[in-house]
């Protein structure tokens, strides 16, 4: 479908917004110096604590049982209050999947200019958070409200897992497949959706769409390592996961999913500074072959909201987009 422009009579939330959905994260580089200091704390029964950058925390409770606890939120991605509701739901619920978990029950996490945007709006945005949450059974159940000069909305979920089904971003081995289970090129689509009004039902739908089926097939495969790819795009999120797990990576860009507008957005110069501080955090780890143009690493650096998982080994129906590989850093052809 092509994109088609808000009526000038429409409320643009993101107008309401220096940035939109993940692109608004704190540049990587500068959010690992802020926490440096504060690794090292897990006590035995933490199975996953901030050491690694993971997606979310775990705790074993017993031999079979370990809660995850996450929390995500942002600003206005789009200007439709409802799908806003949604894609923040499915982005906060995207942790639990990450690490191969079952969410059972989430919080609203709520900022709200009240003197300047009407409560209903306020209600349209809950109203898809919740829809989205009860897509998978996984209740809200209240929540935390402060009156911000910029609306944000997310959630805090907390899920469960059998141990032994973790998925985490430290287990990578060398030569295994990399699964990418969404196209790229949302934080481009989103950047353009917030400069002219235009709407992309195809990023609407990719960002609303739940990790749950993937999450589920990892586990079902006995996979071990895996992690969401949000607002650090695929090469920050990669460069993560290598890292925590000494190995390195090849991507095969011809591989790798992309929304076809997110490319002409692209060539429009849509280009959020997010991605841009994402290739910026990441070069220094990555080589490329001759042929790969700078254009091409923004998109792979390209910082999504509610993105796919990039799970290391092979997921029936999902294309695979490279491998791991001993040694460090990525290499992209």
């Amino acid at each position: 479908m092509s994109p088609t422009a808000t009526t000038p009579d429409t409320r643009r939330l993101t107008s309401y917004a220096h940035g939109g959905g993940c692109a608004c994260k704190i540049p990587p580089g500068e959010l690992e110096d802020a926490v440096r200091g504060l690794v090292g704390q897990a006590g035995d029964d933490v199975l996953v604590g901030l050491d690694s950058g993971d997606d979310a925390a775990v705790v074993r409770l017993r031999d079979d049982l370990a809660v995850i606890s996450t929390a995500d939120f942002f600003t206005p991605v789009v200007d439709d209050a409802y799908d806003w509701g949604r894609i923040a739901a499915a982005n906060a619920l995207s942790d639990v999947y990450a690490m191969g978990g079952t969410p059972v029950v989430a919080i609203n996490l709520v900022g709200w200019p009240r003197g300047v945007l009407p409560m209903e709006l306020m209600t349209e945005v809950l109203r898809g958070g919740v829809a989205v949450a009860g897509e998978v059974g996984c209740p809200v159940i209240g929540g935390h409200t402060i009156d911000d000069p910029e609306p944000k909305y997310g959630m805090a979920v907390t899920g469960v897992i059998d141990p032994k089904d973790l998925l985490r971003n430290d287990s990578a081995a060398a030569g295994m497949p990399l699964t990418l289970t969404k196209p790229l090129g949302l934080g481009l689509l989103n950047n353009r959706h917030k400069q002219t009004g235009e709407v992309f039902p195809e990023a609407i739908e990719t960002m609303t769409r739940l990790n749950r089926a993937a999450s589920a097939a990892a586990v079902t495969a006995g996979l071990r390592a895996a992690t969401d790819v949000t607002g650090f795009g695929l090469l920050g999120h990669l460069h993560k996961m290598l890292r925590a797990s000494g190995v390195g990576a090849v991507i095969d860009r011809s591989a790798v999913p992309v929304l076809d507008a997110a490319r002409v957005a692209l060539r429009d110069g849509f280009i959020p500074g997010g991605s841009r501080r994402n290739l910026d955090w990441v070069r220094p780890h990555l080589t490329a072959a001759s042929d790969v143009t700078e254009d091409d690493l923004i998109v792979l650096a390209d910082a999504q909201t509610s993105g796919g998982l990039l799970v290391v080994g092979e997921l029936p129906g999902y294309p695979v987009i490279g491998y791991t590989v001993p040694g460090t850093g990525i290499e992209v052809r």
